[in-house]
This record gives C-alpha cells, structure tokens and sequence, in this order.
C-alpha cells in the first residue's frame, strides 16, 4: 500500500527539519567555538612555519610549504564562514519558535526563510572538518613536538606596563655618524662653485638614509631652493620631475603648475630648470637603484655655478660610478659601525635612557658577541636591542639571547643574517601584530601611508579588537606605537601635538615582509610590469600596473578580502573587480581616477572601508546605502559630493568624509546615523534643517561644516553642546559678513582642535576654558581684541594661528609667563597690525614662527632674541623696510634672530606684494575648504 503523505513526512522530512532547527538553535555557539578555534589555528600555522624555516633538507622544506598553504586555506574559510555568519545574523529574525510549526508547509516555509543561515550553518560544519583534518595531517607528516616558549611572542610582554619613553626616537639619534655628518656637511657647502654630486654608498641597514636626512637637514637652508626625493625602484621620469616640481612648489610655498599632471618629459624639465634658474639648490635622491639614473635627471638640474649639490643614497656603487659623468663628484663609502659604536648603539636600544646609554660592564662581552653577528649593521642592531629591551633584563638573559641566535641563524645558511634578524623581530610579534606589520607589503617601497587610513584599514581587517574602555581607533594606535617601539616602523611626520602623522619601514623590513606575504598568501602585489608572483591562494590584492589587463591575475584566488589600487589612470575592471570578490572588507581605489561608480557597488555586503579620492562625479549611487556593514566612507574629491538619503541607512558608518559634502539629501534624516565619530566636510542647508538632526550625532568626535549663517548659531550651539565626545570643531561661514555666535558649555572639555573661519563679534569667552585644547585657528575674525592673557593661561595650547583679517589691531603683547608650551605661532595676512612685544618669559617653548604678509610690520617682533628654543624663522612675503632690517649685511635688527638655526625668506617688493594681496582676497573663500584637505 502507498504510504500516506503524513506517514511520509513523519519518517523523512521532519527529521530532517528537527536537525535543520537543531543546527540553526546551536549555529551562535559554533561560531564563538570556531573563532576560538581560529585564534589557536593561527597559532599552530605560526609555529608549523618555524618548522619549514628550521628544515635544512631544501626539497622537505618545499613539501611543508606546500602543506602550510593548506593549512592557511583552511584558516581563510574559517575566516570567511564567520564573516557570512555576522552578515546573515544581521537579518531579521521570525519570532515564532521553529518547533511548533506542525504542519508540512510550514515547516517548508521556515526553511526558506532561514536557508542563509542554515547555509552558513553547514558551512561551518564541513570547516571544522576541513580544520581538523588539516592539523592532523600535518602533525602526521611533519611533527612540530613541544612548542616553543615564544609560540604566543608575547609572554614576556604586558600592554600596561609597556614604557613609551623611547617612542619617538628620531632616526637622526643613530649613534657612529659624527664623522661622516662632518664630511659631507664639508663637500655641501664648501668647495667649487660647479654643480657638484655626492653620492652615499652602502649596503641595506648602514644607514644611508638616517645619515643623509641628517646632513640635508642641517644644510638644506644655506640654500635657496631644497627638495627631498625617495626614489622607487620603478620610478618613470615623469613621475620624479613631477614629484621634484611640486616639491620645490611647496618649499616655497607656491602652487605647482595646473597642468603638472599632464606635463610630458621636456616640458617638466623645462619647469624645473626655471625654477632652479640662478639659484643655489640642493637635492637628495634617496634610494636609487637604476644604474643610469643621472642620465634622466641630469638636464634638468641646472648647473648654475653657484654651489648647488646633488646628494644620492644608493646600494649599488655602479650608480655612484655612473654619476662620475657629472664631471665634479664626490663618493662616501659607508661603513658598518665599529664594534664600541655598536655597542653604544645596542645599549641605547635595549636600555632606553638608562645607564647614560653606555653599556654595563655585565654585559658588555655578550653584547659584543651580539653586535658581530649583527654584522655591526645599525638596522640589525636596533632591532635586536628592541628585542633586548622587551625580553632580556639581565646578563645571563642576554647570553642565553645571544646562545638561540646563533642557532637561529645556523639553522638557514641560505638567508642573509641581518634578514634572519627582522624575521626574528617580526616572529617575536603577537599574532594581531603580525597582520599589521605585513599590512605594510600592500603599500609600495618607500611609500608614506598616513597612519588613521592605515589604521582604519587595520580596523577593518579586524586585526584590531575592543577593549574595554577605549574605542577601536585608540586600540590600534597602540599597536602602531608598539611596531615603533620595537623599530619596525618609522615615524616619518608628526602632527602639532607630536602623534604620529605618516608612518613607513625601512627598505629591507619591507622586502622581509613581502617575502612572508608570498609565503604565506596574507596578500600580493601586482607590479608596474603586471607581474604577479604568487601561483596559490591570496587573501590581499594590491593593483599597482596601469594595465586594464590582469592576466587573469584577478581570476587566481576566491579568498580575496582587500583590494588597494595604486595606479593613475581610469579604472576599467570595476564591474568585473566586484562581481569576482563579494566578500571584499576593504576597498581602496588610492587617486586612481573613477569616472563612474557601479550600481552593484551595493552587492559588498561585507565591505566595511571604502575609499574613492578621486572620482570623477558629483554623486553616489543610491545602492551605497545596501553596504549595511560600511563603517568608513570617504569620498574626498575636492568637489561638492552630493549623497543620496539611502546613506542614512548604514547604521554603522562611523566615518562620512568628503570635501565637502552636500546635506540636501540627508538634512532631516541624518540624526539616525547614530554611529558617526567623524563627519567632514558638511555643507550647512540654507535652512539649517540639518544642524538639528546633527544633535542626535552623540558619538561625534570630529566635525566640520561649512557654509554656516548667522541664524544658525543658536541651533548649531545647542546641537554641539550634545556631542560630549567632540575633539575637533572646524566651522565657516557661507557669506564673510556672517557672524558666528556660538555658546559652547564647559562640559565639552574634550576639544583640542578648534578651527573658526568668520566674523566674530567678540572673542569667544568659552574658549580659554577649553582646557585641552591643543590648535586654535582663527580667520576673517575680524577682532579688535585678543585676550591673549587668558590664552596664555591655557595648559595644552601648542599651535595658534591668526590668519587673514584674524586681527584688527595694531598690537600684540606676549606678557611674562604666558604661553609655556606653545611650540607654532602663525601670524598672516593682518592689515594693520604694526608691532609685536614679547616679553622676557613668554613663549619660552616656541619652535616655530611663521611671520606672512604683514604690510604695517617694519620691525622685528621685541622680545625675539629671548626665544632661546626657536628652530624655524618664517619670513614670507613682508615689506622692504622690514627685510632691510633683518638683513645679514648690516641690517640692524639681524642681531636679534642670529640665533635661529633655520631662517626662511621669501621676499617680493612692493608690486608684487601688492599682486600677492589680491590673490589673497580673491582666493578667502577657497581657503574655507582647503583646510580641511588636511
């Protein structure tokens, strides 16, 4: 007889269903079990890869390779079933119990609305599987036995005692180059008038770059012009006369050509050659490697037969060689430092600042052992003295240190030393660092990336997690700071209240890295030449050719989770790029032009960071706002982006920059975006309906508006006054006759930069109560009266600048006292201001002074020869009776700024003053967005 369809679907379907809601009920506790999981995997591939560097056996060594890359896979669909986990469990969820649905139909019916749950379900299922049979299998063929007591990295090392003391230690501070500091200072200023090259030769880790920085320092201003280049390994001549063009624009604070972009060869030579015409010049070219350099550089470096020098750090002596065609050159053979110098340096590292950095007579025999096999090169050495300073308190420590590391290098007789040493550094990491450091490949050789779009990338990447009681973004500055304390990262600016601005590594910790990021499939980069060098899996893409073809480069890896684009022309692949990687988490289009942005942006359901600088519309698709998970968005183009009211539902968006944007769209709605920490830069509606909804943003931290009026200050003043997180406010006014007024409650004592360009009735009395504040900036205020009394009195003020019609007065007075930590004063473009007192005890920390286009000033501030700190001398663009002054042959005020080690003239007479002040005025409304560019 027929069995019934009840019969049926008692023996087959709701069994089945019955293990489908069992799977669904117990899919939370998997996940958290997988990531577990996950974390202690990482570890084991960690320590599976010490035993394939260990292998000497050159073929097994291969064949564990080949096995690790399997056990990475396995790691990256763990990785992949979590991130599509979090993304279903993002849906809705039905509120009826699964299991009292009785019926056939319905149990079908809830099946179908939980098939991408159950999906990820399975998924997670057939993963620990995958994991489990990885491992054993392994463990079978190549058995790792007892780990070692640095598996973790990290076990001697505890985030709240870690001592920040030596941070910041500039590279300049390497210890050994007083000889060569001296003799090159000599070949750069003195000797023949003839266009001179100075070429620094030596191999990686010498120091090249640390001793040339210091030197061009310390002469760049004998000269009239200066610039500083880092040459790629793959630069075009375009693209270096272009960066030396704009360099020299911005050493003397003019605007490059508007056409620099397009400029073929000779016409960028010709650019050069006039702005270098008749005056004296120097030029660093930092790492050089191509043999002929000289010949695609040397037209346009004219020889002006006044002194000028070119100065060029290279590996290869073949490049000193070949500059010998120069006629008048000069070549420094850079050596290791010597055995005491090393150890001097040793010191300085493992000790931090005690012991004077002189070396305790305990430890100065195995230091020694540890400096030679170090090969006394400064790059090695400061590596392993940060090591030292973490690991190793006291002597028998250090032997045994010095004991491992020479079984270490033993081990591998075919890597160089000082290679094995960074390898060390980087093993020695906890794994979350690790990541971040090899994040570092993704970015080309000698490429500065500005650290919060590094960190934001961290972020992203979920290399960075919460810890209670700081956010994210403070999270990951301490694992920046951490990789710099360990000399593995390079500060290479700093902002006004000395954090870091812009962050690199050294050449050779970069190759090490890219080697381990070809090893181990955490990225790949695609050159110039479109060669891509990994043939297995690949989690990270860096797009670097300008080809539209990728050799099916794109088609060779479905683990992709972060594309970055460097490259300068149009995207063509942008359709094809995001159908192929739905699971991408970060997406950098670099400046790489866009001139359409695809509907199906929308399908990057995972996508959390997505950067576009350089698009070519005044739009954003309206799918934009389907990227639910999108936590950075920034669009900053340097033109009007107008977004479309579908933003408003990414309800994690933590970050909406662009430059500026237009809040049409948004202006009643914007307040459900509750996440936003930053915001900028907005465009204020008319009606200021917007500024409302801007008081419900409680998480803000950094906010800048533009085209503010008048009516809107006492709006805008309550709406601030919510955001007790603030740190920055930058505010400007539509019309220059509108009047900002705003009220701002003590409560906000988080501000530290504070940006105000308007007409201001009177100077605000909330902000010397701004107790944290750290940058204040005043433009078209239009003051009669500065209480520099009380702003004197403010305790972290470290950077003030009053510009363009800032200040109506004719006086300025710096009372005794005031102004203790202030290291940057600027003061531009004040019509009638006509002296400057500075008493004796006032601004005793002021580094920088910057004094522009000021037509009633005659004479030197009073008081400056008491500013026995000031390093930088600004002189931009004053009258001729002030430059007849402070001139060196005569001039009778001269004598009160001799002091200052770094003086900077940039003088016109009075016509071109005159044309100067014009462009002033036209270009006020523009400076209203420029700041915010930075």
């Amino acid at each position: 007889m027929a069995e019934t369809a009840a019969s049926f679907a008692s023996r087959h379907v709701f069994p089945k269903f019955l293990e489908a809601v069992k799977m669904l009920r117990d899919l939370p506790k998997e996940v958290v079990e997988v990531a577990d999981e996950l974390e202690s995997f990482q570890d084991f591939i960690h320590d599976a890869n010490k035993v394939a560097e260990a292998e000497e056996d050159k073929n097994r060594r291969d064949r564990i390779r080949k096995r690790l890359m399997r056990l990475r896979e396995a790691a990256f669909r763990m990785e992949d079933a979590i991130d599509d986990y979090v993304i279903c469990d993002d849906e809705k969820q039905p509120e009826e119990d699964p299991r009292c649905a009785t019926l056939l139909c319905e149990a079908v019916e809830f099946i179908k609305t939980q098939i991408l749950r159950l999906q990820v379900a399975y998924q997670i299922q057939d993963v620990k599987s995958l994991v489990r049979a990885e491992r054993n299998g392994f463990e079978n063929h190549f058995p790792i036995g007892s780990r070692s007591n640095g598996s973790r990295g990290n076990e001697n090392f505890t985030w709240h005692k870690l001592r920040m003391d030596p941070l910041f230690i500039k590279e300049e501070e390497v210890v050994g180059f007083e000889g060569p500091i001296h003799a090159l200072k000599k070949w750069l200023t003195e000797g023949q008038e003839e266009r001179t090259v100075i070429s620094i030769v030596g191999m990686a880790g010498l120091g090249k770059t640390t001793l040339s920085k210091q030197v061009f320092d310390r002469v760049h201003t004998d000269f009239e012009c200066h610039a500083l280049i880092t040459v790629s390994r793959s630069y075009t001549v375009e693209g270096l006369l272009r960066d030396l063009t704009n360099k020299l624009c911005k050493e003397r604070m003019e605007d490059p050509p508007r056409d620099v972009a397009t400029m073929n060869q000779m016409s960028l030579i010709e650019e050069v050659r006039n702005r270098l015409h008749n005056k004296t010049y120097v030029v660093l070219f930092d790492d050089v490697w191509n043999e002929t350099f000289w010949d695609d550089i040397e037209l346009a470096l004219i020889n002006n037969k006044n002194g000028s020098r070119i100065l060029i750090t290279t590996r290869d002596e073949k490049v000193a060689e070949y500059c010998k065609k120069a006629l008048f050159f000069e070549v420094h053979k850079l050596q290791p430092l010597s055995k005491e110098k090393s150890l001097e340096l040793l010191c300085k590292k493992a000790f931090g600042y005690g012991f004077d950095g002189c070396c305790p007579k305990d430890y100065e025999e195995v230091g020694l052992d540890i400096v030679r096999k170090c090969e006394c090169l400064p790059l090695a050495i400061v590596a392993i003295g940060s090591l030292l300073y973490r690991k190793c308190k006291t002597p028998p420590e250090w032997r045994r240190f010095s004991q491992n590391l020479s079984s270490e290098l033993e081990s591998n007789s075919e890597l160089h030393s000082v290679t094995k040493i960074l390898s060390l550094s980087f093993d020695d990491l906890p794994q979350n660092l690790r990541s971040c450091l090899l994040y570092f490949g993704m970015y080309p050789d000698d490429y500065e990336v500005k650290c919060g779009r590094l960190i934001q990338q961290w972020i992203a990447e979920g290399f960075v997690k919460q810890e209670s009681g700081r956010n994210l973004e403070e999270v990951a500055q301490q694992h920046l700071m951490e990789l710099v304390s360990r000399s593995l990262v390079l500060v290479s600016s700093f902002t006004k209240d000395d954090k870091a601005r812009a962050c690199r590594v050294h050449d050779s910790i970069h190759e090490m890295i890219r080697g381990k990021m070809k090893n181990t499939g955490f990225g790949e980069y695609i050159d110039e030449d479109n060669h891509l060098e990994s043939s297995g899996i690949v989690r990270r893409l860096t797009i670097a050719t300008n080809s539209n073809d990728l050799n099916g480069s794109m088609e060779e890896s479905q683990h992709v989770r972060s594309i970055i684009i460097f490259r300068r022309r149009d995207v063509k692949f942008t359709d094809r790029l995001l159908a192929k990687y739905r699971r991408l988490k970060v997406l950098d289009f670099g400046y790489a032009p866009l001139y359409d942005v695809p509907e199906n942006f929308g399908s990057l359901i995972h996508l959390k960071y997505l950067r576009l600088r350089n698009i070519m519309i005044r739009s954003l698709p309206k799918s934009i706002g389907k990227l639910k998970n999108l936590e950075i968005l920034d669009v900053r183009t340097h033109r009007v982006i107008e977004v479309p009211k579908e933003i408003t539902k990414l309800r994690k968006l933590r970050h909406l920059l662009g430059s500026p944007i237009s809040s049409v769209a948004v202006k009643d709605s914007l307040g459900s975006m509750t996440s936003l920490e930053k915001m900028h830069v907005l465009i204020v509606d008319e009606d200021g309906v917007v500024i409302r909804e801007l008081g419900k943003l409680k998480q803000l931290r950094n906010l800048r508006l533009s085209n503010v009026m008048g009516n809107h200050s006492d709006t805008l003043s309550f709406s601030i006054n919510q955001m007790q997180l603030l740190e920055r406010l930058d505010i400007s006014v539509q019309y220059l006759s509108e009047v900002i007024d705003l009220h701002i409650t003590p409560s906000l004592s988080k501000i530290r930069k504070l940006h105000l360009y308007g007409n201001l009735k009177e100077f605000p009395s909330w902000i010397p109560r701004l107790q944290n504040l750290v940058k204040l900036s005043l433009v078209e205020s239009r003051l009669t009266n500065i209480p520099l009394k009380s702003l004197g009195n403010m305790p972290n003020l470290l950077f003030i600048s009053f510009d363009y019609n800032s200040y109506e007065g004719d006086t300025l007075y710096f009372e005794n006292g005031g102004f203790q930590k202030l290291k940057e004063l600027e003061l531009k473009c004040l019509d009638n201001l006509s002296s400057i007192f500075i008493d004796i005890g006032a601004l005793q920390s002021l580094e920088k002074l910057k004094i522009m286009t000021i037509p009633q000033l005659k004479r030197v501030p009073s008081g400056i020869q008491n500013l026995k700190k000031l390093q930088v001398l600004d002189i931009l663009y004053m009258p001729r009776e002030f430059q007849k002054r402070i001139d060196p042959n005569g001039g009778e005020e001269h004598w009160m700024i001799k002091h200052v080690p770094h003086i900077h003239f940039v003088m016109k007479d009075r016509g071109l003053l005159m044309v100067h002040k014009v462009a002033q005025i036209l270009s006020s409304r523009l400076q209203r967005y420029a700041f915010y560019l930075y």
